[in-house]
């Protein structure tokens, strides 16, 4: 079994998730990391035998196979382009860019490269959303008719509350749902086989300002701010999303958006109504999968591989009775993603491409307009 060589660029929460879960798979082997400030002695924290402050010479210098992205938003592009040019498979951190331009050229240039691409929108990786995709593949669920529901966090729910993403030029134009509401429609239309045609969006932005740590934001661990130790800046991307959704079969969806909702830390909900049967997934309780029926009892899956459909298996890594979480999605992603780069091609409607994180760029803009010109907008 060929061992691949992997590098990843930024080792912040996400980034150390990724060399975690690379590791589960047993044919990926991270040899180095790149990170601004101190990067050798994060590689050494993290087991990973070399650190680089520059991603240009650990690609130069490393012989990799395969570059994971996991920086700030704006640095995806010339990263996954560099590394393209150079014939290294690229998995990038969502979204793909921070325009729909740049998105573009990068899939045209992955796939002319013929270099399998991939955008981590893990969340289609949870058993349980497998378990809703195959019953509406089989025609368990009937023609669907609706679909809602949202992703709420409130990690920036203070004024206080701060992070590059608050920031356009490094983020992009759109912040809450080009963070976690793509998430959200990219799963539905995983599970769904169904395409968004048109939106209609409202957007928000509660926080007008904020006020932006002027230290390491490890300095006021159990104090508060003084006036001296931040300024208040402007923010022009948005807290709170709602979006309706007209889908290609004539269903209607709608998703609440929001990262200043109190107490919930990072909770996906989708409700998908069908004319057999409604089914209803959260991710608080992923391990579990409502059914709605009108003629008889309502039920519920638990994720026990030995009682759900035979595909659910093949993403599920342990039996009945064991929970399986957030971390596990990544592995089950980079395991497909990376039987594909054993395959040496790129593998259609499993993971997500670079074609998918265009798709959601242009979702983005479109979100965008539709909140601006206060009009449905055509995808």
């Amino acid at each position: 079994m060929k061992k691949f060589r992997v590098g990843v660029v930024g080792v912040g929460f996400i980034g150390t998730a990724h060399i975690e879960q690379l590791r589960r798979l047993g044919n990926a082997d991270v040899v180095a990391l790149v990170d601004i400030l101190n990067p050798q002695e994060k590689a050494e924290a993290l087991s990973v035998p070399k650190g680089y402050s520059d991603y240009k010479e650990m690609i130069d210098k490393e012989n990799l196979d395969c570059v994971h992205i996991c920086t700030a938003n704006n640095f995806h592009y010339e990263i996954a382009d560099y590394a393209l040019d150079k014939s290294i498979h690229v998995v990038c951190e969502k979204p793909l860019t921070i325009t729909s331009a740049e998105a573009e050229k990068l899939a045209k240039k992955a796939k002319d490269k013929g270099l399998v691409n991939a955008v981590n929108y893990n969340c289609r990786y949870y058993p349980m959303v497998y378990q809703m995709r195959e019953m509406i593949r089989a025609g368990e669920v009937g023609d669907v008719y609706t679909i809602h529901g949202g992703y709420l966090q409130d990690w920036l729910y203070f004024d206080t509350d701060y992070n590059w993403r608050l920031e356009p030029e490094l983020s992009g134009a759109s912040r809450a749902f080009s963070d976690i509401g793509t998430h959200w429609l990219d799963l539905v239309e995983f599970v769904t086989g169904l395409k968004v045609t048109e939106v209609l969006a409202d957007l928000n932005t509660f926080h007008k300002t904020r006020k932006k740590p002027l230290k390491p934001i490890e300095t006021y661990s159990g104090m508060a701010l003084r006036p001296e130790d931040y300024q208040v800046v402007s923010i022009e991307t948005e807290d709170y999303a709602t979006v309706l959704f007209h889908f290609e079969n004539g269903a209607r969806g709608c998703c609440n958006i929001s990262q200043v909702f109190a107490g919930r830390k990072n909770q996906m909900l989708v409700s998908i109504g069908g004319s057999k049967c409604a089914l209803h997934w959260d991710s608080e309780n992923s391990n579990s999968l409502w059914v709605g029926r009108r003629e008889t009892l309502n039920g519920e899956y638990v994720k026990d591989p030995s009682v759900l459909k035979p595909e659910v298996g093949k993403v599920t890594s342990y039996p009945g009775g064991h929970v399986e979480g957030f971390p596990d999605t990544f592995k089950q992603n980079f395991v497909k993603i990376y039987q594909a780069i054993a395959a040496g091609k790129q593998t259609e409607g499993e993971y997500a491409t670079f074609e998918n994180g265009l798709k959601e760029m242009l979702f983005c803009e479109k979100v965008l307009q539709s909140d601006k010109e206060k009009r449905w907008v055509t995808i």
